[in-house]
């Protein structure tokens, strides 16, 4: 990272660290309505894509469900950011998890070194907030029974993880744009 790099994260930091002691602060209907606004915006992206990865007949749809919660966030840019990261571990865990599958994935020693080289190669990239998704794609790869080849497996769940990001991602923009017009919040939230 550079300077810059750094600044800009750290503003992001103490952004999102205002933001959350702001929200422990409000009155507990005003938590209730922020925590339904959450609610509705991971419900309607797990349920999108799960509905498409439905339609595509993906081997198991509940994946982008899966991923569309984990990475909804309070605001469109954190859920984008979160959502490079885990498209990032998902890349990363997927093909460490399929050369680990080829190497002899039914061995202990070969999942847990395949777990830790996906961590590592994150860090190495220099995207480390990615490290613990790469291990957990790893770990579903080698130790979630699947049906037909390993690579099929591997693009697979790569397919349904980008799915579960990419119908976040739109509902968070959604959800952002109804709240900007409903508010009359000007300039681009969060």
């Amino acid at each position: 990272m550079t300077p810059s790099d750094d600044s800009r994260q750290s503003a992001r930091t103490s952004t999102a660290d205002a933001l959350f002691a702001f929200l422990k602060t409000l009155p507990l209907g005003d938590r209730l309505i922020e925590g339904g606004f959450m609610a509705v915006q991971a419900v309607a992206g797990a349920s999108l894509a799960f509905a498409i990865g439905r339609a595509l007949h993906t081997e198991q749809a509940f994946w982008a469900a899966i991923t569309a919660i984990a990475v909804s966030q309070h605001s469109y840019i954190d859920t984008r950011k979160l959502s490079r990261d885990q498209f990032i571990g998902a890349m990363v865990g997927g093909v460490c998890g399929l050369l680990g599958t080829l190497a002899g994935g039914g061995h202990f020693a070969v999942y847990a070194a395949t777990v830790a080289v996906a961590i590592m190669i994150c860090w190495v990239v220099n995207v480390g907030s990615a490290a613990r998704l790469g291990g957990v794609t790893a770990t579903i790869m080698l130790l979630v029974p699947g049906i037909g080849p390993v690579w099929d497996k591997a693009f697979l769940r790569l397919a349904e993880v980008t799915l579960g990001t990419v119908c976040a991602l739109l509902v968070a923009w959604l959800m952002s744009s109804l709240e900007r017009r409903a508010f009359g919040k000007s300039g681009q939230s969060g």
